[in-house]
């Protein structure tokens, strides 16, 4: 950027005409405005200026560098420009990768409000469960849940993630109600098969903030929430489901909350974006969610609405 500004400085000398005048257009001292001339000449290795009585002229080569360089400064003062424009305008293509359970079931829904609210944006989302590598895929952002490993990522919180022990009426019909975590492990678990392995062992929160775990055995796991949805609804058995995940369910009185003063440590649905400063249809998006599913998120009003769900 040292070349185009020198650049620049020598055509201000040839439309003005002198080096003193080039300068205080450009707010610089006649001093570092030749100096700045020189370190031109010595990088191109050619003399660019004639100096006579009355005006600088360019050489030859000065000349030609007049004739296309011109043509370059002048694109990249529109360059810049369009993106000091762009900073203030919510625009652009918004590239964003969620979980595919919950973008489908409370994000999806809100897209089409926000690009009515926003009509220069272009949406592109991406719905997987995996964990995507954010700046090798060109994602502007994603909505995460759970914990977040440690990364150079920059996470927003959005909102809480509380998890509950579930089980359908069937199953507790069959096998009794615990009523203690002890009783816990008399019980049939429905196992998550996650990142870090087999999740068999619950930790969960007392009334009192004690925390206790349990060890439990299994009949069913999987790596994909729905499946593991689905065999609770079969009666598989208890399963460990964040609230979002099965709050119509437990509305409905297909499932019910199983031991409900003790809980799975709560975690957070978090915005992650590979950069602090992410362009602004970025930031309204974070900013727009963070409203629209903010506490207390939609899926407790949901759950519990009706004060059915709890066991």
């Amino acid at each position: 950027m040292d070349r185009v500004g020198d650049i620049a400085l020598f055509l201000k000398v040839l439309d003005l005409g002198s080096i003193s005048a080039a300068a205080r257009s450009l707010d610089l001292s006649v001093a570092v405005a030749s100096q700045r001339l020189k370190r031109l000449e010595r990088g191109l290795g050619v003399r660019l200026l004639h100096r006579t009585t009355r005006r600088l002229h360019p050489t030859p080569e000065g000349q030609a560098l007049a004739e296309r360089g011109r043509a370059l400064v002048q694109d990249l003062e529109v360059l810049g420009e369009e993106l000091r424009e762009s900073a203030q305008q919510v625009s652009g293509t918004l590239r964003v990768t969620l979980s595919a359970s919950f973008g489908h079931v409370y994000v999806a829904p809100l897209l089409p409000e926000f690009q009515r609210l926003h009509s220069k944006v272009r949406i592109s989302a991406h719905l997987s469960d995996d964990l995507v590598d954010l700046v090798q895929e060109g994602f502007d952002l994603a909505i995460r849940i759970g914990a977040l490993p440690d990364s150079g990522l920059v996470a927003r919180r959005l909102t809480s993630n509380e998890r509950v022990l579930c089980a359908s009426p069937e199953y507790l019909r069959q096998r009794g109600t615990p009523r203690s975590p002890d009783e816990l492990a008399g019980h049939d678990g429905v196992l998550l098969m996650g990142r870090d392995g087999r999740q068999d062992t619950w930790t969960l929160v007392g009334p009192q903030q004690q925390t206790v775990r349990v060890r439990m055995a299994s009949r069913f796991e999987s790596n994909f929430g729905e499946v593991l949805r689905e065999a609770v609804l079969a009666g598989q058995g208890i399963c460990v489901h964040s609230i979002w995940h099965v709050a119509q369910d437990l509305h409905e009185g297909r499932m019910v909350v199983v031991l409900p003063d003790w809980r799975p440590p709560t975690t957070q649905i978090s915005a992650v974006t590979p950069t602090r400063l992410p362009p602004p249809r970025v930031r309204r998006f974070v900013e727009f969610l963070a409203d629209k599913l903010g506490d207390p998120p939609p899926w407790e009003r949901i759950a519990f609405a009706s004060g059915r769900g709890n066991q």
